[in-house]
């Protein structure tokens, strides 16, 4: 079991410290990993995990003897015991995370659910309205079809990919755009309409709405977690 260094730290930080570490903006960063290792250190990580990770790590840094190694950990200010602890943080995080907060993930994922739905979709960007309109009209005539027009005429990278765009988060859209999307029949092609300085044409290819399967609980419970870090983060911070 990897002994916690929690209790030491903050124990022993003075005013002097304190305002030290404040001055250069490191207190919180410091309270904020106190918090988390505290709330983690008492999970279990298999030994053959724990070697599993070093051996990947040190393959990663060209690292092949003791030699190498203690110069590497020299060179990060760190040493063995330090290194295995932040290996195996993340796994430490996630089991703890998934202990703590899966009660509370299916609730959070059906507040979220909208912003997690993906999309794909064909999108044509100009700045002159009447070429919007011209365009709109070839396609929807059949007279050209999107891509072609998208890669000719298109002012944003979507030129790029002939207009596909995606899959994407539906969040990572303009809001303006994800309502007509999300309100859309695949393959409609929507009317020009304009958000800022651009007029845009766009048709949803494929609309994919996100499910609460096993990964999107486990990446939900640690959403959950970091929130609930920042709230112990914020409690220390005040009383120091």
């Amino acid at each position: 079991m990897v002994q916690s260094m929690s209790n030491f730290t903050l124990n022993k930080l003075n005013e002097d410290t304190i305002n030290a570490l404040r001055h250069h903006n490191l207190l919180i960063n410091l309270v904020r990993a106190i918090a988390i290792e505290e709330a983690v250190i008492e999970i279990e990580i298999s030994q053959e995990s724990s070697n599993t990770k070093l051996d990947s790590y040190l393959e990663k840094q060209n690292i092949f003897d003791d030699v190498a190694l203690e110069q590497h950990l020299a060179l990060k200010g760190l040493n063995a015991e330090s290194l295995r602890w932040q290996l195996e943080l993340p796994e430490r995080i996630a089991k703890y995370s998934y202990k703590k907060f899966k009660h509370k993930a299916e609730a959070r994922f059906l507040e979220i659910k909208e912003t997690l739905d993906t999309v794909i979709y064909s999108l044509l960007r100009v700045k002159d309205g009447f070429l919007a309109r011209e365009l709109y009209f070839r396609i929807s005539q059949g007279e050209e079809d999107f891509a072609s027009l998208a890669a000719k005429y298109s002012e944003g990278p979507e030129a790029n990919t002939n207009g596909i765009v995606g899959p994407v988060s539906m969040k990572k859209s303009h809001p303006a755009l994800t309502e007509r999307l999300r309100t859309s029949r695949p393959h409609e092609l929507l009317e020009p309409f304009n958000i800022n300085e651009w007029w845009l044409v766009a048709r949803l290819e494929q609309y994919q709405p996100a499910k609460f399967e096993e990964a999107t609980a486990l990446a939900i419970t640690k959403e959950l977690f970091y929130e609930w870090i920042e709230e112990q983060v914020q409690c220390r911070i005040s009383s120091l």
